[in-house]
């Protein structure tokens, strides 16, 4: 198969994939016999071929994907006008520690964020899939550390962690407004601004 024919199956591919599709898969659509290296000149082309139309071919953690830009979503907001779920600060500022601080534990946010963390707030993380348990600390009790998922870095377009914003200070609570995630920020009318505890849901 020559090089062009090779693009247009990787074109097809990626643009019929439900998921971001990784380097593996890609080299199984031809059996092999293509490398990586050829993989990845064909990715660059398509990038290119797609650069001045409304959907653009982007890497992220767990493989590659096309998606609308960023220009566009006023557009596509209008067939799908449901609104996405909402999260309380609480709930960003912790998804906030847990990216910039991983692998952390309960107490180690709670010493953070000077507040008591529900439970159900760390479940929220989890069931959205943006959050998992990857061990546990060697400590009286041995509490669960937590880290962000691949599915965390695709639903922001990234591909590794090295790309999230930059903190401007030691606090990690306002990071996570700077990300691209499609979380609209709702306030907890239940707990007042200077709350040394919550109860998070």
């Amino acid at each position: 198969m020559n090089l062009v024919d090779a693009k247009r199956v990787l074109e097809t591919a990626l643009i019929c994939s439900h998921q971001p599709l990784p380097l593996r898969d890609m080299r199984a659509l031809f059996s092999d016999s293509l490398g990586a290296d050829t993989l990845k000149a064909l990715l660059e082309e398509l990038k290119d071929d797609w650069s001045a139309r409304g959907v653009e071919l982007v890497g992220v953690a767990s493989g590659w994907r096309f998606q609308s830009r960023p220009d566009m979503r006023e557009f596509l907001d209008r067939l799908h006008p449901e609104k996405p779920p909402r999260y309380t600060r609480a709930t960003l500022e912790t998804l906030a520690i847990i990216a910039y601080r991983q692998p952390v534990t309960r107490g180690d946010m709670e010493d953070i964020r000077g507040v008591t963390i529900s439970s159900l707030l760390i479940k929220q993380l989890e069931d959205r899939g943006w959050v998992e348990v990857i061990g546990h600390r060697e400590a009286p009790g041995r509490p669960a550390l937590f880290a962000t998922t691949k599915h965390f870095l695709d639903d922001l377009g990234l591909q590794s962690l090295n790309q999230l914003p930059l903190l401007d200070g030691p606090n990690t609570q306002n990071a996570i407004m700077e990300m691209q995630l499609d979380m609209p920020l709702e306030a907890d009318p239940t707990l007042p601004s200077s709350a040394t505890s919550e109860t998070e849901e």
